[in-house]
């Protein structure tokens, strides 16, 4: 990004002040059952701590194109314009479906990185493959899944009986399923959301060890952001279902569509910043708690230039933050 240490460190913070500002709006709406209303409170208030914040972005994952999304979509210039020259993706709220119904795993995310290094990854399925530190260099996505997950056991010193593989519960993925448990691993079926997961396996105490299956291709590019920080490794494969899909994926300058993607692919390079805030609580995060005029959110900043890794636990009263924050539903 072309900026000093000092200053990158000053900038993901104010990363963490973004992801903070669409978890405090979004998350007095759990339960509601409303996920545009969700979905909504998340993206407005990320758009507009954004705009405070000195850099010159660009979206390049964000709510859909400029005719989908009137707010954080794809193109659309971000930041005071007074900073480094940065691509942006964004999530205000992985797990619209997950905070509407008030289960977990919701996330508040952004990642970060110079120009021309995120993946530009059009809104389709993805299958996924990623793992921790310690099981980079052992998985290959063009293997069964039961020899990766022989490799990630030994890498991580379990048996394959111990391990945690995490998948979405979907049609699509139910042969990956049949194939994990076959193999004698632990399977965590989830509902929605495959981020947090794919986050959660670069943290050796999460209880996570592989995130697996078919889940939406931008999340993959956030998840890989995060795992480059850490030090860990997804394989990605687009997975279109039409053929509208495969054009729309080469015009966004991916010509082989069944091109395994490394994480070079996917984020080129250790110059990325990854923030994301618990909305509902989840594997390595805790969600948003409200008590009267006081909010506390917890969060987590990464940054891959240096591998430092914090955890933000922050405080915030509501009633200075009317911008920020939708009123109480009585």
């Amino acid at each position: 990004m072309d900026m000093a240490h000092e200053m990158e460190r000053e900038l993901s913070l104010e990363f963490v002040r973004v992801t903070e500002a669409a978890a405090l709006s979004c998350g007095r709406l759990m339960g509601t059952g409303d996920k545009e209303a969700c979905d909504a409170a998340a993206v407005k208030a990320m758009r507009l701590a954004l705009s405070s914040v000195d850099i010159d972005g660009k979206i390049v994952i964000g709510e859909g194109e400029m005719d989908e999304a009137p707010m954080l979509y794809i193109g659309e210039k971000v930041g005071t314009g007074n900073g480094p020259k940065v691509d942006v993706a964004v999530d205000p709220l992985e797990g619209t479906n997950v905070l509407a119904k008030g289960l977990s795993r919701a996330l508040s995310v952004l990642a970060v990185a110079e120009e021309g290094c995120l993946l530009h990854a059009p809104d389709m399925y993805m299958e996924k493959l990623a793992v921790g530190p310690k099981a980079r260099g052992v998985i290959d996505l063009d293997r069964p899944i039961e020899e990766n997950l022989e490799r990630v056991a030994a890498a991580l010193g379990k048996n394959v009986g111990d391990l945690v593989v995490v998948i979405l519960d979907r049609p699509r993925n139910e042969g990956l399923i049949a194939d994990v448990r076959r193999a004698g691993a632990r399977v965590k079926l989830i509902p929605d959301g495959d981020l947090s997961p794919a986050v959660a396996v670069g943290f050796e105490d999460s209880g996570v060890d592989v995130l697996a299956g078919i889940g939406g291709a931008p999340e993959g590019v956030l998840s890989a952001a995060a795992l480059r920080c850490v030090g860990g490794e997804m394989q990605a494969r687009l997975w279109p279902v039409s053929p509208e899909e495969v054009e729309r994926a080469k015009t966004m300058g991916i010509g082989d569509i069944r091109r395994k993607l490394t994480m070079d692919d996917l984020v080129k390079g250790d110059d990325v910043i990854f923030a994301a805030t618990g909305v509902t609580d989840g594997e390595i995060l805790r969600g948003v708690r409200y008590s009267g005029v006081w909010a506390s959110t917890h969060s987590v900043v990464m940054r891959g230039t240096t591998g430092t890794i914090r955890f933000i636990e922050a405080r915030h009263r509501l009633d200075k933050k009317p911008e920020f924050v939708r009123k109480r539903v009585r």
